[in-house]
């Protein structure tokens, strides 16, 4: 997870929102929506930094549509997410894997609120969550770290090794820039 700053909303939703009975379902066209939230991520889902584009991204409510229905225009409450397994066949990995295991970000969200907004100008995410060697991602605050566990599922195996081989890549490059250096993994 990394701290967004969000930058202005597109000019088209802010004309859409002052109609009336307007709602996210029949805003069109979402494109600009997707560029505006793109551009101010740097192409990266809001939730586990995967690489994101218009054809593969989700637009995520922070505060669910069904929490807060005022807050579905509402441009600070929108985030660019991936679409975290959602829809895609679902491989077993072990046993007793259940649907939802390989689901995570917006797909496993779904309605749940979490604590943690990355776009929260008054609280950077970035000071609440700690990444291992072994590529998890964790909290010492317990309850946001139930929430990427179990709500947001950002330990989902293939997360994990996916970090794991950035911060192996940061490593090697730091050991070619500075040789004889001992970088540790932590």
């Amino acid at each position: 997870m990394k701290r967004i700053i969000k930058g202005p909303e597109p000019p088209c939703l802010l004309k859409y929102r002052q109609t009336a009975n307007a709602t996210y379902e029949d805003y069109r066209p979402k494109d600009p929506l997707k560029k505006a939230l793109l551009t101010e991520q740097g192409y990266i889902c809001c939730y586990c930094m995967k690489r994101i584009s218009e054809e593969n991204m989700e637009i995520e409510h922070f505060t669910p549509q069904s929490v807060n229905p005022k807050l579905q225009l509402d441009y600070r409450n929108l985030l660019g997410s991936c679409q975290g397994n959602r829809g895609k066949p679902k491989q077993i990995e072990h046993c007793n894997a259940r649907k939802g295991d390989k689901e995570h970000c917006n797909a496993r969200k779904r309605d749940e609120k979490t604590t943690l907004n990355p776009a929260d100008p008054q609280r950077n995410c970035e000071n609440f969550i700690k990444y291992g060697s072994s590529g998890n991602i964790y909290s010492d605050d317990p309850t946001i770290d139930h929430e990427l566990d179990n709500i947001l599922n950002l330990n989902y195996q293939t997360l994990k090794i996916n970090r794991k081989k950035v911060l192996e890549t940061i490593i090697n490059e730091l050991n070619k820039m500075f040789p004889g250096k001992t970088w540790s993994k932590e």
